[in-house]
């Protein structure tokens, strides 16, 4: 699979960005698909995650009621819609796309269990 993630850019506290990560190669409603960030000086940390369907949705505590992920299975798009943006949600933007094994969703938010990453967006929020 690969991924091509675009719509990052800077924008002042408060605002808001629509990320949307494209999906090519493989069937993609055959995978979990999320999206993690990296400050930097830090790790890699999840963001958000959604079903195969988009029936299910995890979110990080840091984003929960902020974030919006979604996904179009017709036109193999995530889509991470993101509001009142604070500076620490400062970072380069990843989309990642996880091989359903069947688990709960939860599983799916450690970025090693990721099979496939895309190129990364910057998103800045300035204060």
């Amino acid at each position: 699979v690969q991924l091509q993630a675009s719509g990052g850019g800077l924008v002042q506290a408060g605002g808001s960005l629509r990320l949307s990560c494209a999906a090519s190669g493989s069937t993609f409603s055959n995978y979990v698909m999320g999206w993690f960030r990296q400050a930097p000086g830090k790790e890699r940390e999840f963001v958000a995650t959604i079903s195969r369907r988009g029936g299910s949705t995890s979110y990080a505590d840091s984003v929960k009621d902020r974030f919006t992920i979604s996904r179009d299975n017709e036109q193999n798009t995530v889509i991470l819609q993101m509001t009142g943006l604070k500076p620490e949600d400062t970072a380069v933007y990843h989309c990642a796309a996880s091989q359903s094994r069947g688990y709960d969703l939860s599983y799916y938010n450690n970025p090693r269990r990721a099979t496939y990453w895309g190129q990364g967006t910057l998103v800045t929020v300035s204060s």
